[in-house]
């Protein structure tokens, strides 16, 4: 009798990389396929699927690789365990930027054997992707694919005046390009970028970047805005301004002044030594702001850690890189403790074991979203661990 193998994912543009891998999978014996679920999609994505679930499953059916397929009845990452805990297959098959350790230990709990597939395309093709089909259609996951987002990378919550009033200090940016799929409610500033979106749907406006920071921030903190929050203006600075970025703030929204840094030895050093690990988004019920404990003490110890940062990464020092971008996050989550609730500690945990990452810190308010690593070396990294998403900086160049 055939093995029955398993494999999952979305599978909502599909394109002959799906076939070929499909065709790969099967090669292990008779092939089961997993479908995520609209719900699932929209909830960990971020955003609705092109082909609604009943549509995709009829398709992914008629492929003949496929001895059936179903719609994953589960949530999250894993969504896919009620339909592997129904079929029982003896292996389950995944593409290298889709394996992870917690679908390896799925397997090794059931007793299956776990393949991992580099992505390849069929002799004579070209390679796809769904990212960058999409990308080509200009319908990205959160808009056009040309318009950047940002990374923090010391100085969270010190744009918020009700911080810095405490004691001022330096907020921290990094404008990436958006060479990954930019999940919603994941810490990088998806709600700024969606804003941007109503007003340059496909690109940002060549002009000032710091002028163009502050219409963006003025536009999406209108007067009129129900919810009576102020985005902190990091998020739009650090989507429009390239290169890494500081800015001052001293008990007001707008920064006093700002210091660029757009060396390409340092942004290169930057690139070989953060990642970015996918952790499930911050829950729509999360308000990372119970139980802040806002002290002096403690919003000096942020400004020092983002000093520490700016004058270690022009050094291009990683062990005192590492250390002041610990120190910052230690410093936020003694501000904001809720930060780390939900997905987050299990991902810190876990990571924080390997000898090659010297630090960490969740992109903007926390709660769930990315997990940002200082790596010795990203493509090593990433190579070892193929969850690892490497960043690129926004060069001035990339308008």
């Amino acid at each position: 009798m055939a093995k029955k193998v398993f494999v999952s994912g979305c599978y909502d543009l599909l394109h002959s990389g799906h076939v070929e891998f499909f065709r790969q999978a099967a090669e292990y014996g008779d092939l089961y396929v997993g479908i995520g679920s609209d719900e699932t999609v929209l909830h960990y994505k971020g955003h609705k699927t092109l082909y609604p679930e009943h549509e995709r499953l009829f398709m992914v059916k008629s492929i003949r690789y496929v001895k059936d397929a179903f719609i994953n009845q589960g949530s999250g990452v894993l969504d896919f365990l009620p339909t592997l805990d129904m079929l029982k297959p003896d292996v389950l098959v995944v593409n290298s930027d889709g394996a992870s350790a917690e679908k390896e230990a799925v397997c090794k709990e059931r007793g299956m054997e776990y393949v991992v597939l580099e992505r390849t395309p069929h002799e004579g093709m070209e390679a796809r992707s769904s990212t960058s089909l999409k990308a080509s259609l200009g319908i990205g996951q959160n808009g056009p694919s040309g318009l950047p987002t940002r990374l923090d990378l010391a100085g969270t919550w010190i744009d918020q005046p009700y911080v810095s009033c405490m004691a001022p200090g330096w907020a921290i940016t990094i404008s990436l390009l958006p060479t990954f799929e930019i999940r919603e409610r994941c810490g990088l500033s998806t709600s700024t970028r969606n804003q941007i979106k109503r007003i340059w749907p496909f690109q940002l406006p060549n002009m000032d970047p710091e002028m163009l920071a502050r219409l963006v921030f003025c536009f999406e903190n209108s007067p009129e805005r129900e919810d009576g929050i102020i985005s902190g203006a990091q998020d739009a600075i650090g989507i429009c301004i390239p290169g890494l970025c500081r800015h001052y703030y001293d008990n007001h929204f707008w920064p006093e002044r700002f210091e660029h840094c757009n060396d390409k030895r340092v942004l290169d050093w930057l690139e070989n030594h953060i990642c970015l690990i996918p952790m499930d988004p911050r829950s729509p019920d999360c308000n990372v702001t119970t139980g802040k404990d806002i002290t002096k003490e403690k919003v000096q110890r942020l400004a020092q850690a983002a000093d520490d940062c700016w004058k270690a990464i022009l050094d291009m020092d990683f062990g005192a890189f590492a250390q002041a971008y610990r120190a910052s996050f230690n410093a936020q989550t003694s501000l904001f403790p809720a930060m780390i609730q939900g997905c987050v500690q299990p991902f810190i945990d876990r990571y924080s074991q390997y000898a090659d990452v010297h630090a960490w810190k969740m992109p903007g308010a926390g709660g769930g979203g990315y997990l940002a690593l200082v790596v010795e070396d990203t493509n090593t990294f990433c190579q070892q661990h193929p969850e690892g998403i490497p960043i690129h900086i926004r060069r001035s160049e990339n308008n």
